[in-house]
């Protein structure tokens, strides 16, 4: 929902969800030496050809971004900003920006591809985000892997609201922003330096444009903003999934100002599960950011997009 007011504004194209950036940054010395434009070429090659890249849901033309990128100074940070420069001008707007759920894990890489980068972080209650990942199809993980995956955003969100500047990160919560559409529309606007638009509060007129068919009637794409999906999870999780939320979330949840219901404590076994859950997927992504940092320590590539432009 938040991407598409976004693209509604005048001068922002948020495109659909795509996979090629963390992708890229991770396999960029697979490409080999970026300064020859035969490398370029494998690194654009491997954004626009593979179909789990989701290159396809941006429609452009995949021969032109990858001449675009052959173009681009040598860098993974250009690369990728230069599928987004083709995307903004598509629509004829003049800043970009991209939406992943899981970007909040690599703030850092995102701040070495993009020095000039803000962040915008949609804060949610914890049980009402599960809840919807327990209906989304294309979800692939269990009730374990979806409390994970808010319990790391909200510590990640936490940890970029301290660290970074001022002006690189806003935060603004869901049901804010579902209750007072124009208010909270302003406040980001404001954050983001432009003038706000009346047409960010109509994002169904959109979504035929920037979401993928498969996911409209899941995201709500197709309703008009509204309040009626807050509380969800009081009719969508099993009684052991409000159980593991709140013993697991709950001193987040009451930190965070959100009501906790006094659920049982839940069975130890689903606690287990949690734990297991969470081990693994932070001891994967642990490998993977420790390997790159040794990269960096090794061979200090160049990474930003260059020229940095506005975003």
């Amino acid at each position: 929902m938040l991407q598409l007011m976004l693209h509604a504004h005048p001068r922002l194209a948020v495109p659909p969800e795509t996979r090629f950036v963390e992708r890229t940054y991770f396999a960029r010395r697979t490409f080999g030496d970026l300064r020859d434009p035969d490398s370029r070429r494998r690194l654009a090659e491997s954004i626009v050809r593979p179909a789990d890249t989701r290159f396809a849901h941006l429609r452009l033309d995949a021969d032109e971004v990858t001449e675009r990128i052959v173009a681009a100074p040598p860098t993974v940070g250009s690369a990728c900003a230069a599928v987004f420069e083709a995307y903004a001008e598509r629509f004829g707007r003049p800043r970009w920006g991209d939406k992943r759920p899981g970007y909040h894990n690599v703030v850092p890489v995102l701040r070495r591809m993009f020095p000039d980068a803000v962040f915008v972080h949609l804060l949610r209650d914890g049980r009402d985000c599960v809840a919807s990942l327990k209906r989304a199809s294309w979800w692939r993980r269990s009730t374990y892997g979806s409390i994970v995956s808010w319990m790391d955003a909200t510590r990640n969100a936490g940890h970029a609201a301290r660290t970074l500047p001022s002006d690189a990160f806003h935060e603004l919560r869901y049901e804010d922003l579902v209750a007072d559409p124009p208010r909270v529309l302003a406040e980001l606007c404001d954050f983001l330096g432009e003038d706000y638009d009346e047409a960010m509060t109509r994002p169904r007129d959109l979504a035929g444009v920037a979401v993928p068919t498969r996911k409209m009637r899941v995201e709500g794409t197709l309703r008009d903003v509204s309040t009626a999906s807050i509380g969800n999870w009081r009719q969508v999780l099993d009684p052991w999934e409000v159980e593991l939320c709140e013993a697991v979330m709950g001193d987040r949840l009451s930190g965070l100002g959100y009501e906790l219901s006094g659920a049982a404590r839940p069975d130890a076994a689903h606690r287990r599960r949690y734990l297991r859950a969470a081990a693994a997927t932070r001891a994967r992504r642990y490998r993977t950011l420790a390997a790159d940092r040794l990269d960096l320590a090794l061979h200090r590539p160049a990474i930003a997009a260059s020229p940095v432009r506005p975003r």
